[in-house]
């Protein structure tokens, strides 16, 4: 197993970032294969419960209230319209389910209260758990974590720097708060950001920095490419180069070394021997299924071929250990 760091300068991680891309991969590969079953990849699935109508500025989203995207307000889902989501996309092979909500942050109503019903619904089908609903407080993080929610999403986007160019509705320690909420309710830590902003390969780094220096670096760590959206400010924003992508992704597990890596939004303009690659380079985890939110995605059908194809195997649920339980081993470990 890899030692894990918590003190990286963007020195060090640029130097890694920097390296040709054929060694790099070659370097994340064998970190990948100290730390993890190779050619085990997790399917997870996301779910838009409650889509539309966000009153946050997020450059890159069609789901905000003030950019004309064509995406249709959608109300918070039934509890049993989820359940049959979810039991669709364990059929379908995913061990994790997250389902997202666009807000810009969780309020203690009777939404939530509904949110609550449906983490206990999926919670029942023995798959992984997920919600990214926006901000939590230190109390709702709680009620989660007791109703049993596996694992948070809540992504930095990008570095520090290049953020305000991005968002303005909230901060980067709005962010950084909420990820040390989910931390201490005992619930995994899923974040990542996103290439493609009009970033720097800096802010790239930057963004990696953030990540890999947080006292307990991130259960997993998506990675995701931009999908430009007409109607939002970053419709005209060119796609990002496969190669560009790959060295994110490597990066990634070389200063991650534990984690896993998601390849996620973007991989529909993907062929199966960049996705290949991808998973040479650290890459053990996707999202499966036809949207991601508002955005295509692969089918599951296409995801079983290229796994016929590549050899992968699904990675069951909760095969590292559910996080409370780890706390409660450590606790009563001898001195």
């Amino acid at each position: 197993m890899s030692d894990i760091r918590h003190n990286w300068t963007r020195e060090e991680i640029r130097e890694i970032y920097d390296r040709p891309l054929l060694s790099l991969v070659l370097e994340a590969a064998n970190v990948h294969a100290k730390n993890h079953v190779y050619g085990e990849v997790q399917i997870s699935s996301l779910l838009s419960i409650k889509t539309g109508g966000c009153s946050e500025d997020c450059a890159y989203c069609p789901q905000a209230a003030r950019y004309q995207t064509g995406v249709k307000v959608q109300a918070l889902m039934k509890v049993d319209e989820v359940l049959a989501a979810a039991e669709n996309a364990k059929a379908g092979g995913a061990s994790r389910f997250c389902m997202g909500a666009a807000w810009r942050e969780v309020r203690d109503n009777r939404d939530f209260d509904r949110v609550i019903d449906m983490v206990k619904a999926v919670n029942s089908l023995d798959m992984e758990v997920c919600c990214t609903l926006g901000m939590l407080s230190p109390q709702q993080a709680e009620r989660l974590a007791d109703a049993g929610l596996y694992a948070y999403n809540h992504n930095v986007d990008t570095s520090e720097e290049h953020y305000g160019e991005v968002i303005t509705t909230r901060t980067y320690d709005d962010r950084l708060k909420t990820l040390s909420n989910v931390r201490k309710a005992g619930i995994s830590v899923c974040s990542g950001g996103i290439i493609g902003l009009g970033e720097t390969d800096s802010d790239r780094i930057g963004m990696l920095q953030t990540l890999c220096n947080l006292p307990q670096h991130p259960e997993s760590v998506p990675i995701n490419v931009l999908v430009p959206v007409d109607g939002t400010p970053l419709a005209e924003n060119s796609r990002v180069p496969f190669d560009e992508l790959v060295r994110m992704i490597a990066t990634a597990r070389i200063v991650m070394p534990h984690s896993a890596v998601r390849l996620s939004a973007g991989r529909l303009a993907l062929s199966v021997s960049e996705q290949a690659m991808c998973f040479m380079a650290g890459a053990n985890s996707i999202f499966a299924g036809d949207k991601l939110l508002t955005t295509p995605n692969p089918e599951y059908n296409a995801d079983k071929d290229m796994f016929r194809i590549l050899g992968l195997t699904p990675k069951a649920a909760f095969a590292d250990g559910h996080p409370k339980n780890k706390a409660k081993a450590e606790q009563h470990e001898p001195a």
